[in-house]
């Protein structure tokens, strides 16, 4: 029986032995041989997700998002110009956990800021969607980044003289994410998913006064954060699209 609406929304977990390699690539300890078994070991892990959601009945199938170091982190590996960045760049901040996980709270990377005009290198997700598309009979989604998710790279200090405001670096942003979209567009893609979990993040608080400390106001965060995902939206229209809070 196939489930007509049930679809994965976030990240999938991936496997240990994934991790671990993962681990290894980023340390500089994979060589080219380790290079190519390692997209070895993200092709079968991508392959046990499709199994996975198929074998649950899914009509639409993602890959899990198992080839990235965050769900935003195919921006920044695929693009020139953000500068230094590990993962720390996507889970600083304070975090608020139940009983047994606690909570957790890592401060703002001191080297984290766009330091160069953003210059992509390769598409951020298209190989990602032919690989999916080309191993199920499914619906293969996409996932793709909410622009203004990329404030958190815009820095007074580091970012001013290559962007001069915050809303110079996501228009650059959503040019990219445009380019995108209309490669996976011509690629067969009919269902791509915008990331946006931040929006929720300004009902709290603690995290509202990050962003506004970006420049823009809660609800000048709301109309244009908006404003930047429809620009994205607008440029595929035959395409359906998912928004992730």
């Amino acid at each position: 029986m196939i489930a007509d609406h049930a679809e994965t929304v976030g990240s999938l977990l991936r496997p240990d032995w994934l991790l671990n390699d993962r681990k290894d690539l980023s340390a500089g300890i994979i060589n080219e041989g380790r290079q190519a078994r390692f997209k070895e070991i993200e092709n079968r892990a991508v392959d046990e997700a499709i199994r996975l959601q198929e074998t649950a009945g899914l009509a639409i199938v993602t890959d899990g998002e198992m080839r990235r170091l965050s769900f935003q982190g195919q921006m920044v590996e695929a693009v020139n110009g953000f500068g230094e960045y590990d993962i720390d760049a996507f889970l600083w901040g304070e975090w608020q956990g139940d009983r047994d996980v606690g909570h957790w709270n890592l401060e703002r990377p001191h080297t984290l800021g766009v330091v160069n005009k953003l210059a992509p290198k390769r598409y951020l997700s298209v190989d990602e969607f032919t690989y999916l598309r080309d191993r199920t009979t499914r619906i293969p989604k996409i996932t793709l980044p909410s622009p203004s998710l990329f404030a958190n790279f815009w820095s007074e200090e580091r970012s001013r003289n290559i962007y001069p405001t915050l809303d110079s670096f996501l228009a650059d942003i959503v040019r990219i994410l445009q380019s995108e979209v209309a490669e996976l567009t011509r690629v067969g893609a009919t269902y791509i998913q915008l990331d946006a979990p931040h929006y929720c993040q300004l009902l709290n608080p603690r995290t509202r006064t990050f962003y506004e400390s970006r420049g823009w106001s809660m609800d000048r965060w709301l109309r244009k954060g908006i404003e930047l995902d429809n620009a994205v939206i607008d440029h595929a229209p035959s395409v359906t699209f998912g928004f992730h809070l």
